[in-house]
């Protein structure tokens, strides 16, 4: 087999400031530093460990496998894969896992791998299609919960288990295929967006914003007993896929999961799509009418409820508008999507702007449109699709403090900014974006833009997830070939 490519490492982080952190706290929040001595969890250097004499254990890698450059040339080795997942994107109306899914597995196809997709039919919709012979959709009626009848997709898995070849690979996103149903099944892997641990961390913020008049929210004192029944029943998926380097850690200290069973591989957005496009910048503020004059363009994109932080940036705007005229009168606020908040943001004045959803093509102009995207979100799970395209976009970014960001996608100051779940935290931050200006915003998104390249690709994304396809393929038939990163001397 031919050896992969370089290893290519955009950030490093120094030793002596993680063994310090784990001391202290029993939490992954990491500290990522562009100086000191870089290491792994385990002490040894990032040279230590690419001694070009000494092939990698993919298994036994510590980091995010994007980090690793694998051979752009078709595999030798075409798998027939099987997906579990709840639903499937139809068209702007889809969340982060089912965006996920999509771009991960039409990539795969596109490889040349023979995919089955078990899903549920789309209610009163028609269901996408594409045009390739190799891809093939099974699906079903939603449980009255919108979940996959388990009884169901599993007689058609076994259907098409006995219709020629086996299936090589079986992928789950999430709880898509059930624990019951993975329990002893080898050649599995489950892709986690958001973990009960990661939730208690929403669940304090809500808490912690809640008005006096609000009851307290029953999941605050639920969600406790939902992770030691994670933990119980995580045990029984064969392999994990960590789509954060937080939830990665999470995964291996908290829920005791054998570190060779669990791999980080972080969400990649379409690089084609996400791209630096000034004209159709222009065009976008023109055709909405945005004036020229406005000093700042600020955008949001998703669901426009309570979780994704809008409650918050709206009492933030609303104030900043009140005590600052310059501010109210320099500033330009687009909102992408739908939701309750929606109505409240117009509210504001004829400086918020709301667009309603948008489809890729549509976001990649309003990415380019707008001078800094903003993430306010209160849901501390899952790395968010709309930073990665922000990033790619060469848009500079501004999100909640929360442990999957600043570990995996705003690791420094140079690329972003970051800010506590309060209003006047947000606040701050907004005036800092807001006084930095225009010139200071371009320069942190060119070095955003850079590091996304190296990590944030449906690229990088999807050659990571089919070199682990791959390996457990190849190990569960007794081999270790795919298992073995050959670094390329020179």
């Amino acid at each position: 087999m031919a050896r992969d490519q370089s290893i290519v490492f955009s950030f490093r982080y120094p030793c002596y400031i993680l063994v310090a952190l784990s001391a202290f706290s029993s939490l992954s929040f990491f500290y990522w530093s562009h100086s000191s001595v870089p290491c792994y969890s385990n002490g040894q250097t990032i040279e230590q460990i690419q001694n070009k004499n000494q092939p990698i254990n993919l298994l036994s890698f510590p980091l995010a496998w994007n980090h690793l450059s694998f051979s752009s040339n078709p595999p030798s080795k075409i798998l027939k894969i099987a997906l579990f997942v709840k639903k499937w994107p139809h068209k702007s109306r889809a969340g982060g896992l089912e965006r996920h899914a999509q771009t991960l597995h039409l990539a795969l196809a596109k490889r040349g791998h023979e995919l089955h997709i078990f899903t549920t039919s789309a209610q009163n919709k028609s269901f996408p299609t594409y045009p390739m012979s190799n891809l093939f959709f099974h699906l079903s009626k939603p449980t009255s919960a919108g979940l996959l009848d388990q009884s169901l997709v599993w007689k058609q898995f076994q259907t098409q288990n006995t219709t020629g070849k086996p299936f090589d690979m079986i992928h789950t996103e999430s709880v898509g295929l059930m624990y019951t149903r993975a329990q002893n099944v080898s050649n599995l892997a489950v892709s986690w967006h958001g973990i009960a641990y990661e939730a208690v961390h929403t669940d304090i913020i809500q808490e912690i914003l809640r008005a006096p008049d609000e009851h307290r929210a029953i999941e605050l004192t639920d969600r406790t007993t939902r992770v030691v029944e994670e933990v119980k029943f995580f045990k029984n998926y064969a392999q994990h896929v960590a789509t954060s380097d937080h939830v990665g850690d999470v995964l291996k200290r908290i829920y005791m999961i054998p570190e060779e069973r669990v791999h980080t591989i972080l969400n990649g957005v379409d690089e084609g799509i996400f791209r630096p496009d000034i004209a159709q910048g222009k065009d976008f503020k023109s055709k909405f009418g945005i004036p020229e004059s406005k000093a700042l363009v600020l955008g949001m994109a998703g669901r426009l409820v309570k979780d994704k932080g809008h409650p918050l940036m709206f009492e933030a705007l609303k104030k900043m508008f009140a005590e600052n005229s310059r501010f109210q009168e320099s500033v330009f606020v687009l909102v992408a999507g739908n939701g309750p908040w929606g109505a409240r943001y117009q509210d504001l004045g004829p400086n918020v702007l709301v667009l309603g959803p948008l489809d890729q093509a549509q976001l990649s102009r309003f990415y380019n449109a707008i001078d800094i995207f903003v993430n306010p979100t209160l849901r501390a799970q899952g790395l968010d699709h709309t930073l990665l395209e922000a990033i790619l976009s060469g848009t500079p970014v501004i999100a909640t403090r929360i442990a999957s960001i600043t570990g995996s996608v705003i690791v420094s100051h140079e690329m972003g900014y970051t800010f506590s779940p309060t209003v006047n935290s947000l606040k701050e931050a907004l005036y800092r974006v807001w006084k930095d200006g225009r010139r200071v915003l371009q320069k942190k998104g060119q070095v955003g833009r850079e590091r996304g390249l190296k990590l944030f690709t449906a690229t990088k994304m999807a050659a990571a997830y089919e070199r682990l396809f791959l390996c457990i393929a190849d190990s569960v038939q007794g081999g270790n070939d795919y298992c073995t990163y050959k670094p390329s001397i020179g």
